[in-house]
């Protein structure tokens, strides 16, 4: 099946058998590889089945249930492919069945990508189940389906027997307290999971119930290295308990806890752990109220104590000049931050032209920071750049350029470059 031929003709055989034609996406995709010749010289590929690759014209319908079923009989006799991604495709319950029973029979899946479609709590259930029987998949992303609570307590039994995932994206699913319970208990115990996302639950509570589990989940966990907590409704409190607990951990190395209710208060105790923790690299705490004091107390632990953490998001935070010079000063003294995000707080004259010294010098990289500074009159002023790059590609990503979505540099290789 190493052959490109041989890929395609099975593909073919497949969709007669079931009196399907064959999927314009699927064809396209494929002809691009030929192109590239990539089928014939790898041994092992990605497809990427996006419903929303602007990159194949003319732009073929989504996936559906019924190709889906074709999709995962091929796949299943098709050794060379190890990742699939599906995003923004229209699969329901049904085609998330076929995937789930493709998991049990393939050993060879090791990424699938079903964002942003249109399956359930029932769709949910089919991929945990396919997991607990399942050894090979590494990276499994389903943020943006609504599978709800139930969803959430089914993969948190997965993880009780599952020991190979390694990467789980459960953000925007609406789990609510009780699946954010469970994972975060089963997470005690679990020691092969690297990474999860549980961004923007249904809390109806206002006591941080869910952000004290995780905390107490990262005194003892000894794999998690990326933790997602954005929309967590997370408060001081919240904030106060992680940093004590974070203190005893030794693996993590991204702290997301954007888009939450934290301020100077919280800061505090989250530059207090910085002068302790070793492990942490990056920590985003955009779209919070931290104000100029909680600049303040992480400027000075960053200036004097913290050589580890190497990003730091603080935009839309409610920071005068006051708090982000506080910030540039402290980056002369340290040498490890590499990336700082600051668009959306008050940027006033001062700020705009430390930040400018500090891009000058060489301390700073423009792609590694949010703002860019131009003069007006002899007055530095700043303006966005395209992106911020911590959220950079989550849901989508520019199909040209140097910040070209991954994904897409390979149809971008076999496209000419005047018809771009």
């Amino acid at each position: 099946m190493g052959e490109l031929y041989e890929v395609v003709n099975a593909y073919e055989n497949v969709c007669k058998e079931n009196d399907v034609e064959p999927h314009p996406l699927i064809m396209a995709v494929l002809n691009v590889e030929k192109e590239l010749n990539n089928l014939g010289t790898e041994e092992s590929l990605s497809l990427y089945l996006a419903g929303n690759n602007p990159l194949i014209t003319p732009q073929p319908p989504r996936l559906d249930d019924k190709h889906a079923a074709v999709l995962c009989t091929w796949l299943g006799k098709c050794q060379l492919i190890r990742s699939i991604d599906l995003r923004y495709s229209n699969l329901t319950d049904e085609g998330i069945k076929f995937i789930a029973d493709l998991l049990v029979e393939s050993p060879f899946l090791e990424s699938i990508n079903v964002m942003c479609n249109d399956f359930g709590e029932t769709g949910a259930q089919h991929l945990a189940e396919a997991l607990q029987k399942n050894s090979s998949l590494r990276c499994l992303r389903l943020n943006g389906n609504k599978i709800g609570n139930n969803g959430g307590l089914h993969f948190a039994q997965a993880l009780q027997i599952n020991k190979t995932l390694e990467s789980l994206d459960l953000g925007d699913t609406d789990l609510k307290t009780g699946s954010l319970i469970a994972l975060a208990t089963v997470l005690l115990y679990n020691d092969s999971l690297k990474a999860l996302n549980v961004n923007r639950p249904l809390l109806s509570s206002l006591m941080e119930e869910t952000t004290g589990h995780f905390a107490r989940m990262l005194k003892v966990n000894t794999s998690l290295q990326e933790l997602h907590l954005m929309k967590h409704e997370t408060r001081d409190f919240g904030a106060t308990i992680l940093s004590e607990n974070l203190m005893f951990n030794h693996t993590l190395t991204y702290l997301n806890l954007s888009c939450n209710r934290i301020t100077r208060d919280g800061a505090k105790h989250i530059a207090e752990f910085l002068k302790y923790n070793t492990s942490l690299k990056i920590l985003d705490l955009s779209t919070n109220r931290i104000a100029d004091d909680g600049a303040e107390y992480i400027a000075e632990v960053l200036g004097k104590c913290n050589e580890t953490l190497e990003t730091l998001g603080i935009t839309s935070n409610e920071i005068t000049g006051l708090g982000l010079c506080a910030i540039a000063n402290a980056l002369r003294f340290n040498s490890s931050l590499k990336e700082i995000y600051i668009w959306g707080n008050k940027l006033d004259k001062s700020c705009c032209t430390a930040f400018k010294n500090l891009i000058d010098i060489g301390r700073l990289d423009l792609k590694n920071i949010d703002v860019q500074p131009y003069a007006v009159d002899g007055t530095v002023q700043m303006m966005a750049n395209f992106s911020n790059g911590l959220h950079y590609w989550y849901y989508w990503g520019p199909a040209f350029g140097d910040n070209a979505q991954p994904e897409l540099t390979r149809f971008l290789r076999a496209i000419p470059q005047d018809s771009r």
